[in-house]
């Protein structure tokens, strides 16, 4: 019964070195955890360093985009031309507007049987006119009775499409039709019955392009305005909208 006490306390030393060596066990283990949970904030902060990279990068991706220049004269035509028209004559679609196709002109050159020096003379007026180099028209048939043999050169012409074309009938309409000599306006009538318009100058010096002191002598042109209009109507009311100086009904015409 004495040993009683003594085991006791045996008892409560063994229990409390047990308790001590589960402290340090958890006190072991702790930093461990506390390393783990560090580890992921290292991975999200992997992307944050490789964004500054990927946005210098972006610009390079962009690419250059060029500006066409677009005629003064077809920019009217798109802005308010083809608005006008689809509201006067009830056109569905867009593409039924119509529109001036080509324009061509061209030089009778009789004088060419005679002369040799007409043709290239003809051939740089029209060249400096329209800024395009024209083709040199000849005879298909021979005829006795006017001196004329098959493949002698009775013409020169240009068809004009594209820019050039607008740019040219910007300047025939604001420029060259304004200098002609006593202008009242050119001939409501002069279409073919398929809203194609034609008419005639009588000398090229009205270019302003043409130098009048350059001049060997005075030849008339016709132009051609083709358009894709299915009745004169529509093509004169679309040459109308574009600036085309038609005469009034109740005037006389004169200047050309």
């Amino acid at each position: 019964m004495a040993n009683a006490p003594d085991e006791k306390k045996e008892e409560k030393a063994v229990e409390a070195k047990a308790s001590k060596s589960a402290a340090k066990k958890v006190a072991a283990k702790k930093p461990a955890a506390a390393k783990a949970k560090t580890k992921p904030a290292v991975k999200k902060t992997a992307p944050k360093a490789d964004a500054p990279a990927k946005a210098k990068a972006a610009p390079k991706a962009k690419k250059s985009t060029v500006v066409a220049d677009v005629p003064r004269m077809k920019q009217l035509y798109r802005d308010n031309v083809v608005e006008v028209l689809s509201r006067e004559f009830g056109y569905k679609n867009s593409m039924e507007v119509p529109q001036i196709e080509k324009i061509k002109l061209n030089i009778g050159l009789g004088e060419a049987l005679d002369s040799n020096s007409a043709v290239g003379a003809a051939v740089g007026d029209l060249q400096k006119i329209t800024g395009q180099k024209p083709t040199e028209n000849r005879a298909r048939v021979s005829i006795a009775n006017f001196k004329l043999r098959e493949g002698s050169v009775i013409g020169t012409s240009v068809t004009l499409r594209g820019s050039r074309m607008w740019q040219f009938y910007d300047r025939f309409v604001n420029i060259t039709l304004p200098r002609v000599r006593d202008f009242r306006g050119i001939s409501r009538t002069a279409f073919d019955g398929r809203g194609n318009y034609s008419l005639g100058m009588r000398d090229q010096s009205t270019f302003p392009e043409i130098d009048y002191n350059e001049i060997d002598r005075m030849r008339g042109m016709q132009i051609t305005f083709v358009t894709t209009a299915r009745t004169d109507e529509e093509g004169r009311r679309l040459l109308e909208l574009l600036g085309m100086p038609f005469a009034r009904v109740d005037e006389p015409i004169g200047g050309l």
